[in-house]
């Protein structure tokens, strides 16, 4: 019996202090975590910059609420807003929460245009939380099992399919398309080259916001940024959580141009949002992704991890294929190989597992060489194993 709901499915392992790209369990056995937290831990474990922040603003002061200013919050909200090219920022708690933002402003965009039953387009396999309007928005009908009634006003269409999005054109209750510039949860998935291009052109046609849902794919982990300005696409609505903090809880929903001032006093809050702690830890991570040209890093060390794939695994029949943008790694095999997450941490690996059959590797930005040879080596030999 255990004091926690079972909500989680948990290794049989605990950790007790990391370092980098490394973590050391109760027993003083040390891992190396491809997956930072899931897309969390950008700057591995313990980065000095940012447990300095934390330390400093720890000794001021963490707390008072979003009825006074907030001068890291005004800080932080001026810096993404000059690097994600908007204008206005709403600080929260999670990824999740952030979408709920981003949920509501495409809402009253619609509602200030009289639009009564807004609907926003959203995409097969795409996931966007777990609270019930991200849920709803959310495209896995097995994580919405027994939550029904659902939200209402969201339609779902495939993913990377210019042509289903174009085919509600005439549907006057559409306000916005929101989508994730690369699927996360939903197996690394990367769209043509052009594909968020074309969405943002027909969403300036048709009067529509685009929603960019960048919480796993920012903070520089696709070697930009965002994943979109891979591209050059300028969203509407841009959300960012995960990395942002390096693991103080922060969530944060960007707006831009006809999107950035449809929020109003009394519309929307969070009590605990854009805290002194949590922007101070943000305000450090950003200056160190800077100083340290880790966004170049991860598009090197993504190159490297891809060859190294390829030529140790890349001409296996139960290899599918190897998607990667930066340090968003996905491999997916021909079967389910959820098995192999328990067998990556017997090797001292951390490593996930998606959409069944997805090898999901998103090392910290600051990963060497060795540490990727580390990855290659033992993520190859238990698929050559998992595969015979």
């Amino acid at each position: 019996m255990t004091s926690l709901m079972s909500n989680y499915t948990r290794l049989p392992v605990s950790f007790r202090h990391g370092k980098g790209c490394w973590l050391w369990d109760d027993a003083g056995n040390k891992y190396l975590d491809a997956l930072s937290g899931i897309a969390v831990c950008g700057l591995g474990h313990a980065h000095p910059a940012v447990s300095q922040a934390i330390k400093e603003q720890a000794d001021l002061l963490l707390h008072t609420s979003n009825l006074y200013n907030i001068e890291p919050q005004l800080q932080l909200a001026t810096k993404l807003n000059a690097l994600c090219g908007t204008d206005t920022a709403f600080f929260c708690n999670s990824g999740a929460e952030a979408n709920e933002a981003a949920i509501k402003i495409a809402r009253r965009y619609g509602h200030d245009r009289g639009i009564s039953n807004a609907k926003i387009i959203v995409m097969d396999g795409a996931f966007h939380g777990r609270t019930l309007a991200t849920l709803s928005a959310t495209g896995n009908a097995k994580i919405k099992e027994g939550f029904a009634p659902l939200v209402e006003g969201f339609i779902q269409v495939p993913y990377n399919d210019v042509d289903a999005v174009m085919a509600y054109s005439d549907n006057a209750d559409v306000v916005a398309v929101m989508v994730e510039p690369i699927q996360g949860e939903g197996g690394i998935n990367i769209p043509d080259a052009d594909y968020l291009q074309k969405l943002r052109a027909l969403c300036n046609k048709n009067n529509w916001l685009l929603i960019t849902d960048e919480i796993q794919s920012g903070i520089g982990r696709s070697g930009q940024w965002l994943a979109a300005q891979h591209g050059g696409v300028q969203a509407d609505v841009i959300t960012l959580a995960k990395g942002l903090a390096n693991g103080v809880p922060i969530g944060v929903c960007l707006a831009h141009g006809k999107a950035a001032k449809v929020l109003g006093p009394g519309s929307h809050g969070s009590t605990f949002g854009g805290n002194p702690l949590a922007c101070r830890a943000a305000l450090a991570v950003i200056d160190t992704i800077n100083s340290n040209d880790l966004m170049a890093n991860a598009t090197a060390m993504g190159d490297y991890l891809y060859k190294g794939f390829t030529q140790r695994i890349g001409q296996l029949d139960a290899v599918k294929t190897i998607r990667y943008q930066g340090l968003l790694f996905g491999i997916e095999l021909e079967s389910p190989c959820g098995e192999l997450v328990s067998k990556a941490l017997e090797k001292r690996l951390l490593i996930n597992v998606t959409a069944t059959s997805v090898i999901r590797l998103l090392p910290p930005l600051l990963l060497d060489q060795s540490e990727a040879d580390m990855i290659i080596d033992i993520v190859s030999n238990l698929i050559i194993e998992h595969t015979k």
